[in-house]
C-alpha cells in the first residue's frame, strides 16, 4: 500500500520550518511581529479556490504558533474575470494592504501586465504560473518569488494517455470533451495536450468538445446535448470533477451506465474519490488545493521574512498518492477521502 503523507512543501518546507523557529528564537521574530497575506481567488465562490483558502488559513494559523507572531489571511474574489483579478493585483501591490500575496490565476499570462508592483511585496501563484509562458513554472516576472503547480499538460497528457489505454481494443472509440472554459490559456493548454495525444491513435474519435465553466448544472446541459447526436458514446473526458459529475447525470439521464463508458475528472474532490471506489468512474486526476494553499502561505512568510523560497513545488508531489488514480490504487490507499468538496 502506498504511504500517504500530507508534505507541507516537501523537504525544503521542513527545513524552512526549523530555520523559522531559529528565527523566532534569536529575535529577529517573534512577538508582536503581525503579517497580513492576501489570497487573489480566481473566483471565491468556486470550491478549488476555496479548498486552497482553507490550507492558507490552516497553515497560517500553525506559523502563528509556531514563530509567536500574527498572520492574518483575507481573500478578494475575483469573479473569473481577468480584469478584475488585474486590478485586484495591481491594488494590493500599491495600497500597502498586504505584505504578501497569493494568487490563483484565472488568467496568468494577462496577470504578468501588473509587475512591477508598486511595492516591493512578494506573491506566490497557485495551479499556474504568471507570465507570458503558461507551462513554465519557473518565475517569470519580477515579483513573483514561488510558483505552486504542475504543468497543466503534464496531467492532461496522462489523462489523456489513459483513454488511449481504455480504447485500446475499441473501434471507434467516441470520446467527448469536457474542458472548463474554452478561453483560458489554463484551458486551451489542457486541450491541446488532449488533441495531440488522442490525435495519434485512429480508433479514436473526438465527437466534440464541450464547455463545462466548472459547474455540475452546466456540464450537464453541455453532455446532454453532446449525447443526442452521439448516443453510442465510448467516453467523456474532463479537467475537472465537478464538471463530470454534471455528465455522470447526463449519461446517467439518457439511459447510459456511467459505469460502462470512460468517464474521468480532475481535482480529486471526495466525490470523485467515492466515484472511482464505487466504480462509476474510470479514474481521476487528482489535485490537493489544501496542501497547495498551505504551500503558498509557507513561502510567502518566508520571501517576507528573507528566508530561503523554493522557486517551484510541484503540486503533483505533495501527496504521495496518485496523480491519476483507478479503483485499485483507491482500494490500496483506504485512508485517502480528497482534500475538499467540489
Amino acid at each position: 500500500m502506498k504511504r500517504i503523507t500530507r508534505t507541507l512543501a516537501g523537504v525544503g518546507a521542513i527545513a524552512l520550518s526549523t530555520v523559522f523557529v531559529a528565527c523566532s528564537s534569536d529575535g529577529t521574530g517573534g512577538d508582536g511581529e503581525s503579517l497580513t497575506i492576501v489570497l487573489l481567488a480566481s473566483s471565491s465562490q468556486n470550491g478549488y479556490n476555496q479548498a486552497v483558502n482553507t490550507g492558507i488559513e490552516q497553515r497560517a494559523a500553525e506559523l502563528s504558533e509556531e514563530l509567536g507572531i500574527t498572520i492574518n489571511t483575507k481573500i478578494q474574489d475575483g469573479q473569473f474575470d481577468a480584469n478584475t483579478q488585474l486590478s485586484q493585483l495591481q491594488n494590493v501591490g500599491t495600497t500597502g494592504q498586504a505584505d504578501g500575496v497569493v494568487v490563483v490565476p484565472h488568467d496568468g499570462p494577462g496577470l504578468g501586465a501588473a509587475f512591477p508592483l508598486g511595492s516591493d511585496i512578494p506573491v506566490v501563484t497557485v495551479l499556474n504560473p504568471i507570465g507570458p509562458d503558461i507551462s513554465e513554472m519557473e518565475p517569470q516576472v519580477d515579483g513573483v518569488v514561488s510558483t505552486i503547480a504542475t504543468p497543466p499538460a503534464v496531467g492532461a497528457t496522462a489523462q489523456a494517455e489513459s483513454v488511449v489505454d481504455y480504447c485500446a481494443d475499441i473501434d471507434p472509440c467516441k470520446i467527448g470533451l469536457l474542458a472548463g472554459l474554452l478561453n483560458s490559456p489554463l484551458d486551451i493548454e489542457r486541450i491541446e495536450a488532449w488533441e495531440t495525444v488522442l490525435g495519434g491513435h485512429d480508433n479514436i474519435e473526438i465527437v466534440g468538445t464541450v464547455e463545462g465553466a466548472y459547474d455540475r448544472d452546466q456540464s450537464l446541459s453541455a453532455v446532454s446535448n453532446l449525447l443526442q447526436g452521439n448516443p453510442d458514446i465510448s467516453g467523456i473526458l474532463s479537467n475537472a470533477d465537478q464538471q463530470t459529475l454534471g455528465a455522470q447525470i447526463a449519461l446517467e439521464n439518457a439511459g447510459i451506465d456511467p459505469a460502462s463508458v470512460f468517464l474521468t475528472g480532475g481535482g480529486g474532490t471526495t466525490e470523485a474519490v467515492q466515484a472511482v471506489r464505487d466504480g462509476l468512474w474510470t479514474n481521476d486526476y487528482l489535485n490537493f488545493p489544501v496542501s497547495m494553499g498551505e504551500a503558498a502561505l509557507e513561502q510567502a512568510v518566508a520571501a517576507i521574512r528573507g528566508e530561503n523560497v523554493t522557486a517551484v513545488i510541484d503540486a503533483d508531489s505533495l501527496v504521495d498518492l496518485g496523480p491519476i488514480v483507478t479503483r485499485d490504487d483507491l482500494e490500496a490507499a483506504p485512508e485517502f477521502t480528497g482534500e475538499w468538496n467540489g
